[in-house]
């Protein structure tokens, strides 16, 4: 995917191209002014910053599709892609965290879902219902999996660079969600969730489940 590599996630250069342009103009009428304009764009580049990942290649797992902590593992019933008896996992993205989302398993894209909603805090038991939400359902031969990006507080953009029909690879960028949020990742009921709430966790590094193909 285009960018993938890039140290600083593309969804983070326009920020970046105007702090930095406003740090020069401001160096030369009002030093002060200049200093906040660096910290501002010294925090953007740490925030949209895109790591290197060892991306594991053992076959029948599942990786987290983002940096964070679990909030919790729940059963319940997905009914827009799985279909049925499913496990979700959820994670809480801090401004601190790494925020581009990872492809969690090899497969294709064949569900995509933009659903409009509220801005309360993403770590609150109601904000997945309520929230802003985007959802992606990848097909593996074997498997079903979906990944939700939910908006926060201060997390209003989502930003998602799949389509229906694209192939993704375990730990490839489908895209991030700008300034603190929760991911979710629903997996059938069968497969073995290898996490548990207050779990740190790693976008395309951590195993969040295992699978039997």
């Amino acid at each position: 995917m285009k960018g993938e590599k890039f140290p600083i996630a593309l969804a983070g250069v326009p920020y970046l191209a105007v702090l930095g342009l406003f740090t020069v103009g401001a160096y030369f009428l009002y030093k002060p002014l200049a200093a906040l304009f660096g910290l501002l764009f010294l925090f953007c580049a740490f925030f949209f910053r895109n790591p290197p990942r060892r991306i594991p290649g053992d076959e029948g797992i599942i990786l987290s599709p983002a940096d964070g902590v679990v909030l919790s593992v729940d059963d319940l019933t997905e009914e827009m892609f799985i279909g049925g008896p499913a496990r979700r996992v959820s994670i809480f993205l801090s401004i601190f965290n790494v925020h581009v989302n990872r492809s969690p398993l090899d497969g294709e894209v064949k569900y995509l879902h933009y659903r409009p909603g509220k801005f309360l805090p993403a770590f609150k038991s109601h904000a997945s219902e309520l929230n802003e939400k985007n959802f992606i359902g990848i097909e593996a031969p074997h498997l079903r999996v979906l990944v939700t990006q939910v908006t926060g507080f201060i997390a209003r953009r989502i930003v998602c660079y799949v389509r229906c029909g694209d192939v993704l690879r375990r730990g490839q960028l489908f895209g991030l969600i700008k300034f603190g949020s929760c991911t979710e990742l629903y997996v059938p009921r069968h497969v073995e969730v290898c996490v548990r709430p207050g779990d740190k966790v790693k976008g395309g590094e951590t195993v969040i489940g295992r699978f039997t193909a």
